[in-house]
């Protein structure tokens, strides 16, 4: 159920941006190239003020559209948020 959902993500994704017809290597630049610019900017946000929480796993989803690594990243970016949400919600409730 979950591939199916990501595929018709991906498919939705590609619709919007008019990138159906466009040929496998130049949709893979252009997603690189904007997905990659949106990662950047996220890592900086970790130093600089901004929401790199938000902005980090964004580019990342945008890169795992067309890149398998990027799918990876984001899936230990979620249950590291998962694991610091069940870290904080455990502490909160000790007090």
């Amino acid at each position: 159920m979950e591939k199916i959902r990501q595929r018709s993500f991906r498919l939705r994704l590609r619709k919007l941006f008019h990138l159906e017809d466009v040929s496998p290597f130049i949709r893979r630049i252009i997603v690189g190239v904007i997905g990659g610019t949106v990662l950047i900017v996220g890592v900086a946000m970790i130093v600089l003020p901004g929401p790199a929480v938000v902005v980090v796993p964004l580019g990342l989803a945008i890169l795992g559209t067309e890149f398998l690594w990027a799918r990876i990243w984001l899936r230990r970016a979620r249950k590291l948020m998962a694991q610091a949400k069940e870290k904080v919600s455990s502490r909160t409730e000790k007090k």
